[in-house]
């Protein structure tokens, strides 16, 4: 019950980030730099991505409650019982802000269905709004009035700034393989704002494990909520490694592609094993002292 939840919450996290950091990478930080790649066959291969991760993302949403009502009840049987997950709706915290997120998923889906001309940024502020809800749910919810709201604006930033990078990533792994793109600039340019993005999660990171634990790092340091977060820093370190590998090779007279693409799939790599430990970290009570 618990792996499934863990992994529910992984693949929620991974389509609702990168449905975000796609939509800001596109129409926020390089929007003139893309007018070839939005007019390349290469536009409606991510579309029909971007469609996909909607619907992951409310089937994944879908799970995580199912399985949150069946955990809630320690029995199976109460992931599909209606009463239990309409007390888990109407009665907690999680479920009533559940409900938003659903209903926002779902015009997400119903949008992705039904492309338009100003699709694009409404898509944008419904993938906003889907991520910023993801906020409230986790040990953010653990604290009341103004620690509480504190706790949760400060998990948004951390949020957004993960979004924008991981998919930036996703946008970049796509670029590389678009000849008609100026990935030189493009990827300079991704690489300075990627410093400014990890110093926002790394901090916005800091603030969540003291208020959560007490202490700047929770003890014990290498057990159960350390261990795990140990090893979601030494992923973000690694990214942050590899971005200024990418910089580098940026800036080589003679841009050598394949160094690149590999590379943007690797860092995309360490982003998704740091994701997997957020969705542990979730589920995990952080060691007050």
């Amino acid at each position: 019950m618990q792996d499934g939840l863990i992994l529910c919450r992984f693949v929620h996290f991974a389509a609702v980030l990168l449905l975000f950091g796609v939509g800001v990478f596109r129409q926020v930080l390089f929007a003139r730099w893309l007018h070839a790649f939005e007019a390349s066959p290469g536009r409606g291969s991510l579309e029909r991505a971007l469609g996909a991760l909607t619907a992951i993302a409310l089937i994944s949403a879908t799970g995580w409650l199912m399985l949150t009502a069946a955990n809630m009840a320690d029995d199976w049987r109460d992931a599909i019982d209606p009463q239990t997950i309409s007390l888990l709706l109407s009665q907690t915290f999680f479920g009533r802000v559940w409900i938003i997120h659903l209903l926002l998923n779902l015009t997400a889906l119903l949008l992705a269905w039904r492309w338009g001309a100003l699709a694009p940024r409404a898509a944008l502020l419904l993938n906003t709004l889907l991520l910023l809800t993801l906020a409230p749910v986790g040990h953010g919810a653990m604290y009341d009035g103004t620690q509480g709201q504190l706790l949760i604006l400060n998990q948004m930033l951390h949020l957004l700034g993960t979004g924008t990078w991981l998919g930036g990533l996703l946008m970049l792994g796509m670029l590389l393989t678009c000849a008609t793109v100026d990935v030189r600039s493009v990827l300079s340019r991704f690489s300075g704002i990627g410093y400014a993005l990890v110093a926002v999660i790394i901090v916005t990171g800091m603030i969540n494990v003291r208020a959560l634990s007490g202490a700047l790092w929770p003890a014990p340091a290498l057990s159960g909520f350390g261990l795990v977060l140990a090893v979601k820093l030494l992923m973000v370190l690694c990214m942050l490694l590899l971005a200024a590998v990418n910089r580098s090779l940026a800036r080589q007279p003679q841009l050598r592609l394949s160094a690149l693409r590999a590379s943007v799939l690797l860092e995309g790599v360490f982003g998704a094993a740091a994701l997997a430990a957020v969705s542990l970290l979730g589920t995990l009570p952080p060691m007050l002292v």
